[in-house]
């Protein structure tokens, strides 16, 4: 569940080049705070990759809720109050 969970956050991710330096940034508008920037598309689609799955597992550890997305819901399975 929480891969499907992640794939669904990254389906939904927005990305654009920055006009300054020719950079990527993207971010889950899903989850706030959430973005990543770097030199190249993969580059920043895998580093905001890593930043979507620790933005969860943080979510979890603090027992906040975490969106639903795309139907799915972890916040019964991660024991979110």
């Amino acid at each position: 569940m929480l891969t499907k969970y992640i794939q669904a956050a990254m389906r939904r991710a927005k990305y654009e080049i920055l006009e300054e330096d020719g950079s990527f940034y993207g971010h889950a508008p899903d989850l706030p705070g959430a973005w990543a920037s770097s030199g190249t598309l993969e580059e920043c689609r895998e580093e905001l990759q890593e930043v979507v799955e620790e933005w969860i597992m943080l979510g979890i550890a603090h027992h906040d809720p975490l969106p639903v997305i795309e139907g799915i819901d972890l916040n019964a399975t991660a024991g979110v109050r």
